[in-house]
């Protein structure tokens, strides 16, 4: 697995869901989902000659707005690295 550095955060995108909860088949043509899971984290960025410490934790569950064409394969699975700023927010 690579490990990133500084504020970059490697995440892999959650599965399209084909059904809903309530048994509701969903088109193939949807949008691709926004949603992924934290598999990796740097360190931190400095801010005024200090470590900030990143905000998330392996497992949460994010929210991103765009990511670069940093994709990479491993055993089979796709994973993607953005900067921290590219994520939006924490699913709770």
């Amino acid at each position: 697995m690579i490990r990133p550095l500084f504020n970059n955060v490697v995440l892999k995108k959650e599965k399209k869901e084909s059904k809903t909860t309530s048994g509701i088949l969903l088109s193939s043509k949807q949008e691709e989902s926004k949603y992924a899971i934290v598999v990796a984290l740097g360190d931190g960025h400095l801010a005024d000659g200090k470590v900030v410490n990143m905000p998330l934790k392996v497992g949460d569950k994010v929210l991103y707005s765009s990511y670069s064409s940093n994709e990479f394969e491993e055993n089979g699975e796709k994973y993607f690295v953005v900067s921290l700023s590219d994520i939006v927010g924490i699913i709770e």
